[in-house]
């Protein structure tokens, strides 16, 4: 089968690799009918996620049909259309029946060596290096999916695979996101980032009750989609200072919850800080730029909630600990327990009450995905983003 594989850092090719087999009785492999980009898939391509192997298949949100099925699944058939959760999860360990599933205990072998750089390892994640278990991920012909009698959801409807892929990942992902501030009727949000997951986060927010949400980025491109499509006021923290811009837009008081969507390459405006993080980084001193992690704790009104589900790898350098502790903010974060809200986002899907097929700017063939990661890292022609059609 052909599959986009990691070859050094900034470097993918698609090339012929083995199909994927049933390795265990509750395995499923699944013909790949989209997959797609997600700005996760960028820390693999910048090099900043160790464990990755020359040759890795990349991706993590991916969906299709189900051709072969292990004698341990009785929930799928034969021809099945299914969306499959980037954490993989065994359904039964102490996180999964708490509904934590991207901490599941049992899913991730090389559970050890995450355990030497977190402290504690997370679920299989497909795709995303040996440090959540080597798997192989979905930006191919097929796949491989474990625990597919807990994970994969059946599609049953004649929805097009644009509406419902995302449910695999960046939905669930923005949804939690905005479930994580508590949101209350009249509470003003501010989300960090107008990527995919940002854009879901706003329109989540709305469903959820807000009364304004506020969208923090550079590119107008996404701010304008955020402001047309997902229906945000915007702020562009090249042009402002965001801190003092959101205490105006508040009455001094700052937002009531605060959602960072951007995650470990965040920009800066500042070029001095900009500088010192980078610097940072490329010594190994500071596996991460948190520059939208500290703003939003620093904008957020005292007693608010910081919601953070952009990607963190391990550590970070000036964190407002003192604004954070004396100012009585919450902070709430995770990888999505996708499994949990799939179904019930389903749903929403179903009656209309979100598409999230409008952040889809760019399709391309599997054959085209180096393009595709070229375009959307570099957010070239406007790009959002990238659905692969194998």
């Amino acid at each position: 089968m052909r599959a986009n594989c990691w070859m050094g850092r900034n470097r993918v090719e698609v090339q012929d690799v083995p199909d994927p087999k049933i390795l265990n009785r509750r395995d499923a492999i699944v013909r790949i009918t989209s997959s797609a980009i997600c700005g996760s898939d960028l820390h693999l391509y910048d090099g900043y996620v160790p464990t990755m192997e020359r040759g890795d298949i990349l991706g993590h949100e991916f969906m299709g049909e189900v051709v072969e099925v292990g004698p341990g699944v009785d929930n799928l058939q034969l021809g099945d259309r299914v969306v499959v959760p980037f954490p993989i999860a065994c359904g039964a360990c102490l996180q999964c029946e708490a509904g934590m599933y991207s901490a599941c205990e049992n899913s991730n072998p090389n559970a050890g060596m995450a355990e030497k750089m977190w402290g504690h390892a997370t679920a299989g994640i497909y795709g995303y290096s040996h440090l959540t278990g080597g798997f192989a991920g979905g930006q191919a012909q097929y796949a491989r999916v474990p625990f597919a009698d807990v994970g994969p959801l059946k599609i049953e409807s004649d929805l097009p695979d644009e509406k419902v892929l995302f449910l695999s990942d960046i939905l669930p992902t923005g949804w939690m996101g905005a479930e994580l501030c508590e949101i209350k009727p009249g509470d003003v949000i501010a989300v960090w980032g107008a990527g995919p997951v940002g854009q879901f986060a706003i329109a989540s927010a709305y469903l959820m009750g807000a009364e304004r949400v506020i969208a923090i980025d550079q590119y107008e491109y996404r701010l304008r989609m955020a402001r047309e499509k997902a229906g945000a006021e915007t702020i562009n923290f090249q042009e402002t200072s965001v801190i003092e811009t959101l205490k105006e837009m508040t009455a001094g008081r700052g937002p009531d919850a605060c959602i960072d969507a951007v995650g470990m390459e965040a920009k800066h405006r500042v070029k001095p800080l900009n500088a010192y993080d980078r610097v940072k980084q490329a010594f190994r001193l500071e596996t991460d730029r948190p520059h939208a992690l500290r703003e939003a704790v620093l904008a957020c009104r005292s007693g608010g909630i910081v919601s953070v589900i952009g990607v963190y790898g391990g550590f970070v350098d000036k964190f407002p600990a003192g604004s954070w502790m004396n100012r009585s903010i919450t902070m709430k974060t995770g990888q999505c327990h996708v499994q949990r809200y799939m179904r019930p986002l389903l749903a929403q899907v179903e009656r209309g009450n979100i598409d999230p097929s409008f952040v889809v700017t760019h399709r391309m063939r599997l054959d085209d995905t180096p393009k595709g990661y070229e375009t959307f890292k570099h957010k070239r022609d406007d790009c959002v983003k990238v659905v692969l059609k194998p």
